[in-house]
């Protein structure tokens, strides 16, 4: 099929998108934008938060990871499950409780501004970094695929893609996207599900009969029981919820959305929904990963990870199953990153700025300034693909989970400590103690052969962040009558 008609897919795709966003987003205002009214269905964040959590990462990264690591992704994915419901019994009823709007509002009610300025920077930190890895894999697919044969350079291309983005989100904001992510997140399953029939069938494979070819070609391996290895179950698990309790609960992104449902009781439904979901639509995609390297094997395909899928899509299959790959690309992409952005402006409006507390500024005055910020981060998010098409890594979901490992680790110390302790912290003193700790794990993972000898560190690098961001909060606090500090709390929110 020619760039030229799955370019014109694409658009038609975008229309039907705008469609949706203005007439979600009529007679929206910055309570909509932020938390979509509290007036969410919690069915379609649920279908929808499937989108955001995969991304097209996942879509292209994780097929592509079972020629080098067979199922061992799997791992991970139990201890995402462990995550959810964590979260949907720990830190949403506390969300709920406070009322918040920004969730690192807790972090100011519970340590006081500088805690809560911190948390907020390192959200946006983590954020712009991962939405941006996400962003790039899947805009290099584009401009590979379609736009590089009209002679449009790559910068072009991230700039088309923000703007497509910024239309559908720029009014509505959490309102829209609850309804785009549905739709997206269909897309993307169908896109799935359809690439796995497609292959079943030209191999004349049964999914028994697939399930066998794999394991002659050991790629059905599922656990790691080398305690060295960084791939260990026991590592993999942990590292698996620890990311999830930070990626997504301890997430703007991803709590905003859920916050914005109307009940505590139908958020939880949502976040254990997502649980199940999750675990059986990653199994999926590890399933076509195998029948990629099978049916790559037969045709020919040398490409591997990340270009292991979009290779044999848009190389060797019908011109039909190349626009569903496409499209299902692009549903995979949206989400995260209309998401990512659309966080990242409530978490500077609300957290940095203040915008909900300058009441000397009119609604339309902080309409105005909203706007603003939105477009100052697709600008950054520009910035920030571009910089990534300079590195140019293989596997970007290994650097996304390595940025994580960084950057979420002082927001795991400081809800673990907010939660777990009754102490008082130093206020000034915890960004000090939030910038340590990432900086000793880098010295830790830089010179772990010397300290462990073979036992080799993996994603329970952000275990070991938010410990040391535990430790030094500890060691900074002091006791207090706590109850006096919870009824002030409760007085001020």
């Amino acid at each position: 099929m020619s760039p030229g008609l799955l370019f014109s897919f694409v658009i038609a795709y975008f229309v039907i998108l705008l469609i949706v966003a203005w007439y979600t987003g009529r007679n929206s205002n910055n309570e909509s934008f932020f938390i979509g009214n509290r007036n969410s269905n919690w069915m379609l964040v649920a279908f929808g938060m499937i989108g955001t959590s995969l991304s097209g990462v996942t879509f292209v990264s994780v097929p592509g990871a079972v020629g080098a690591h067979a199922f061992t992704y799997m791992q991970i994915t139990l201890g995402y499950f462990i995550g959810y419901v964590t979260i949907a019994f720990v830190l949403i009823p506390l969300y709920y409780r406070l009322q918040l709007t920004s969730i690192y509002n807790y972090l100011d009610t519970r340590f006081g501004r500088h805690s809560y300025k911190t948390g907020a920077s390192f959200f946006i930190l983590s954020r712009t970094l991962g939405a941006t890895a996400r962003l790039y894999l899947v805009v290099r697919i584009l401009q590979d695929a379609i736009l590089s044969s009209f002679g449009v350079p790559f910068w072009l291309t991230t700039l088309i893609i923000l703007l497509m983005i910024l239309l559908y989100t720029y009014e509505g904001g959490v309102k829209t996207i609850v309804y785009t992510d549905t739709l997206q997140t269909t897309c993307m399953l169908a896109g799935l599900i359809i690439c796995t029939i497609y292959i079943l069938k030209t191999m004349d494979l049964s999914v028994g009969q697939s399930f066998s070819v794999m394991h002659e070609k050991g790629l059905t391996t599922v656990f790691n029981f080398d305690p060295n290895s960084k791939l260990f179950f026991v590592k993999q698990i942990l590292a698996g919820a620890f990311i999830t309790i930070t990626m997504t609960g301890m997430d703007q992104e991803m709590m905003q959305k859920n916050i914005s449902v109307k009940t505590l009781k139908d958020s939880k439904k949502n976040m254990v929904t997502l649980a199940f979901i999750m675990t059986l639509v990653i199994g999926l995609f590890l399933f076509l990963g195998g029948l990629l390297n099978i049916y790559g094997g037969s045709q020919g395909v040398t490409e591997t990870g990340d270009k292991l899928f979009p290779a044999i899509a848009l190389n060797h299959m019908p011109p039909v199953i190349s626009v569903i790959f496409i499209i299902a690309l692009i549903s995979a992409l949206f989400p995260s990153a209309d998401g990512a952005m659309t966080a990242l402006t409530s978490s500077l409006c609300i957290d940095i700025i203040g915008l909900q507390r300058r009441n000397d500024w009119s609604e339309e005055t902080k309409k105005k300034i909203r706007q603003r910020i939105h477009l100052l981060m697709a600008f950054t998010f520009l910035l920030f693909v571009l910089l990534f098409e300079w590195i140019n890594n293989q596997s970007m979901i290994d650097v996304i989970l390595r940025v994580a490992a960084y950057t979420y680790g002082p927001l795991l110390g400081l809800f673990s400590f907010g939660i777990l302790s009754k102490r008082v912290v130093e206020d000034k003193l915890v960004p000090i103690v939030c910038i340590a700790a990432p900086l000793l794990c880098f010295l830790i993972d830089k010179y772990q052969s010397v300290l462990f000898g073979d036992f080799q560190i993996g994603l329970e690098l952000l275990i070991i962040n938010g410990f040391l961001t535990y430790l030094g909060l500890l060691m900074i606090s002091k006791k207090k009558d706590y109850e006096n500090m919870v009824k002030v709390i409760g007085q001020n929110s």
